[in-house]
């Protein structure tokens, strides 16, 4: 396994920032990426010097003070004064593993040559990703256009010395993690504050970590599925090939056979039934679980668009001799992307609910909420409660945050994203629905007890694992506990990126 990873032009796809991120690979720029930064700073100080021209954001004020001309002895001053003035987050702290990805994507897109930043800059933030010096960044405060301003002023700050990071299992002062490392804070050049604070970079960071998790939920979906399947001694005739390859959509697809292979060698599924058909919530796996799959396959395309891109403004063009100011950070399509897939992954805990209210039921030769003297035990009654309750939550989450805008910056900013809205609260959902699955599991895999015939080879093995964090619970007993390891069984299974991605 190589320990760097080289920051290039090169396309970035999904299974490349999961490699980076998680197993722990440190940044240095390629030959490529130093030219174009060098090219693209020398470029504008030399406009800057002979041209005189009044260039948005580098000699001028920003938002709707854009026509305010700045002195030239002023521009190190305007652009410390920008990230010092716009580092106004509040709320909980961003996860110092969702700030790393941030770092990340925002030295990927200063890499390209079109920002203006010193090589000095971006190979400081660079330390900060090789060495895990994390910024404190909070989750409240972007409109999600002109980009992530007051998160990634919050990420900006502690090159100038400013804010807070965490460093070697603390969090401290900025100034006192320069000092430790003998470091001197950066001085920002024309423009550098600006590349530094617009950008996508804070959505682009909680959709990324979401999107990993969307995959690993639709796995474990079809996995915890197929397991509630055979413990409601359900039906296999809804899986098999013939009625999906006449409705072909491909997460409908993938699920049936993913569900057929770990039923593979299941003594309950074949035997004979005395019903004839299952409830939706069993038999329309496929067709549920897959339209979220090709939901989840979209909103990949859209984030991998995002982060091999630039998204700070203006954007220079040397070759071209352009200063283009546009509206590249505008996060339109993260926002809506992320409403959907909140809405997609929300669906599957919806269904996976009910299937867990089926289980407890008394059906099918299983006994009243899955204990053998029921009465005395309420068992498995309230699990489904809590469920419920998450799930009701997720639908209020699912209001849509793109269809909301609110003006801006005196009228200059007139139409905002809310992409970052939508970042935070798909998270709640992801974290929501992990734990919606495992109840299920906790659930489906205790009325397997009450089967005498076995289930799958894969879900047997998967459920042996299990089962040494959650046992079969005879008795009632403080459930809490058990529903959060059934959380983190699944939050802490390492998943294959070739498989899930």
């Amino acid at each position: 396994m190589e320990d760097f990873h080289v920051i290039s032009s090169d396309g970035l796809t999904l299974k490349h920032v999961y490699a980076i991120i998680n197993e722990g690979k440190k940044l240095k720029l390629s030959e490529e990426a130093e030219k174009a930064i060098l090219k693209c700073r020398n470029y504008l100080d030399e406009e800057i010097k002979n041209s005189g021209r009044t260039i948005y954001g580098i000699n001028t004020g920003f938002g709707s003070l854009c026509n305010h001309k700045i002195n030239d002895t002023d521009l190190e001053q305007l652009q410390r004064n920008l990230v010092i003035s716009h580092a106004c987050g509040t709320g909980d702290e961003v996860p110092q593993e969702i700030t790393k990805v941030m770092l990340f994507l925002k030295i990927q897109s200063l890499s390209y040559g079109h920002s203006g930043v010193q090589l000095e800059t971006v190979n400081r933030l660079m330390d900060f990703f090789n060495e895990d010096i994390l910024p404190v960044v909070y989750q409240q405060g972007s409109l999600g256009a002109s980009g992530d301003l007051a998160p990634l002023a919050h990420l900006a700050l502690p090159l100038l010395g400013e804010g807070e990071v965490y460093f070697q299992g603390e969090k401290m002062m900025s100034s006192e993690m320069l000092e430790k490392n003998n470091w001197s804070p950066i001085s920002l050049k024309s423009k550098e504050g600006l590349a530094l604070l617009n950008g996508t970079q804070f959505m682009s960071a909680y959709g990324y970590w979401s999107l990993v998790q969307s995959y690993r939920i639709s796995y474990f979906a079809d996995m915890i599925a197929a397991i509630s399947l055979d413990a409601f001694d359900g039906l296999y005739a809804a899986f098999e090939d013939f009625t999906h390859y006449i409705r072909p959509h491909n997460g409908q697809l993938k699920t049936a056979a993913r569900v057929r292979e770990f039923l593979e060698g299941s003594e309950l599924i074949h035997r004979e039934k005395e019903q004839v058909q299952d409830p939706y919530s069993f038999r329309c796996v496929p067709q549920v679980h897959g339209a979220s799959k090709d939901a989840i396959d979209h909103v990949k395309r859209v984030l991998m668009t995002e982060i091999n891109s630039v998204t700070d403004n203006p954007n220079i063009f040397v070759d071209e001799d352009r200063v283009i100011s546009g509206g590249n950070f505008h996060g339109q399509p993260l926002a809506l992307s992320f409403d959907f897939l909140a809405i997609a992954i929300s669906e599957l805990s919806s269904i996976s609910e009910r299937r867990t209210y089926k289980l407890i039921g008394g059906e099918r030769g299983l006994p009243a909420y899955l204990v053998a003297n029921p009465g005395l035990n309420s068992g498995f009654m309230i699990p489904q409660y809590t469920a419920a309750s998450i799930v009701s939550q997720n639908k209020q989450y699912c209001t849509p945050a793109s269809i909301d805008s609110i003006v801006s910056s005196n009228g200059q900013e007139d139409h905002v994203s809310m992409g970052s809205n939508a970042a935070t609260k798909l998270y709640k959902v992801v974290q929501n629905t992990l734990q919606v699955l495992g109840i299920e599991l906790m659930n489906a895999s205790q009325a397997l007890q009450f089967r005498p015939e076995k289930t799958g080879e894969v879900l047997e093995s998967f459920l042996s694992f299990y089962r040494a964090e959650v046992p079969f619970i005879e008795d009632d007993v403080y459930m809490h506990p058990y529903l959060q390891a059934s959380k983190d069984f699944l939050s802490g299974i390492e998943i294959d990126p070739d498989i899930c991605f």
